[in-house]
């Protein structure tokens, strides 16, 4: 079976008797050895030595005393970022209940206490736990919305995301880094590069190419990429809480019941608010929705009384920029579950 997103760190944690990942002293070396915090050429003395400490003790405690000793104030700033994440994550004792303290700790001031980055980070490596022996590159492909954004381009009537980060590589460079730069910069035109688009037939190209993300999924309604990411999302929601969905895309709301509903980015969350409240959309907002979907919980009883049967809306958009930046704590910290109620 072959391995994937073996940048990761799912390697060097271990999973407990629910199946979390726990946060194993080699997994928090990763962050130690950051390169924010790695030392370079003109670390002082005091730094090598704590960054040694760290790397033998990584849950070594560090007081304010001895970051104060390190000569380069950036040092400082970026030991005490990476040091209170490291702290989040023994304290959560699994990286799967270090992910949804962040949400539930951040829900009354709706800001999250962490870098982005390593939000994603967390995503990316709770996720590879998740699809553990999955074969199907479609699948993976749609996995890597949760913790990567997407450029969004609709043309004929297809809907294609491919990722943000590459996109830019390519518009800048032309995909041959510095050297491309330097042509663009010239005013040379460049090679054109397509990337591949993955289906059903061809998604074995996913395995070689997994860590380059240089493959381009299909969120048309009905095709097989959108199912694959209804697939990706019952298994998140499965595993954080063990409760089994259904998600299936909808083309419209029409339910005189409509009682409960989870956008899945910034600019789907407000557009379903909206809807929901009886405001009018103006025809730029709706062309920005990519995809709805209906939620049916395969256990009713899990849900409030009150709405046990009823279904959950969900919907997809991508932002003014043609950006899609999915938010998958949203579906865990904004379920409708009876024991929240």
């Amino acid at each position: 079976m072959a391995d994937f997103w073996r940048d990761c760190g799912f390697h060097l944690s271990e999973r407990d008797e629910r199946g979390f990942l726990t946060v194993t002293e080699d997994f928090l070396r990763a962050y130690i050895n950051r390169p924010e915090v790695r030392p370079v050429e003109d670390s002082c003395d005091s730094e090598r030595a704590l960054h040694a400490q760290l790397l033998k003790n990584p849950r070594q405690a560090v007081s304010d005393e001895r970051l104060a000793q390190l000569a380069d104030p950036d040092a400082v700033e970026n030991y005490r970022i990476v040091l209170a994440f490291r702290d989040r994550l023994v304290r959560a004792g699994t990286l799967e209940a270090a992910y949804m303290d962040l949400f539930l700790e951040s829900a009354p001031s709706g800001g999250v206490p962490v870098p982005p980055l390593f939000v994603d980070q967390l995503a990316h490596v709770i996720l590879r736990n998740v699809l553990d022996g999955e074969e199907n590159g479609l699948k993976l492909r749609a996995g890597e919305l949760f913790y990567r954004s997407q450029n969004v381009t609709i043309s004929d009537g297809h809907v294609m995301a491919a990722d943000e980060e590459v996109v830019e590589m390519y518009a800048s460079s032309g995909g041959f880094g510095d050297l491309g730069r330097l042509i663009a910069e010239a005013q040379t035109p460049l090679r054109t590069v397509e990337l591949d688009v993955l289906t059903p037939e061809n998604a074995d190209l996913y395995w070689q190419r997994d860590q380059a993300h240089d493959t381009v999924i299909n969120l048309n309604f009905a095709g097989d990429g959108l199912d694959a990411f209804c697939r990706v999302m019952e298994a998140w929601v499965a595993h954080f809480l063990s409760v089994e969905l259904s998600i299936q895309p909808v083309q419209e709301i029409r339910d005189e019941r409509w009682v409960w509903h989870i956008g899945l980015d910034a600019e789907g969350t407000r557009l379903l608010n909206d809807l929901y409240n009886g405001v009018e959309v103006d025809e730029a907002r709706l062309a920005r929705l990519l995809s709805l979907f209906r939620m049916d919980f395969k256990d009713p009883q899990v849900m409030p009384e009150a709405m046990a049967g009823r279904p959950v809306y969900l919907a997809l958009s991508m932002n003014e920029e043609s950006l899609l930046r999915f938010k998958p704590q949203n579906l865990l910290v904004n379920l409708p579950l009876a024991d929240r109620s």
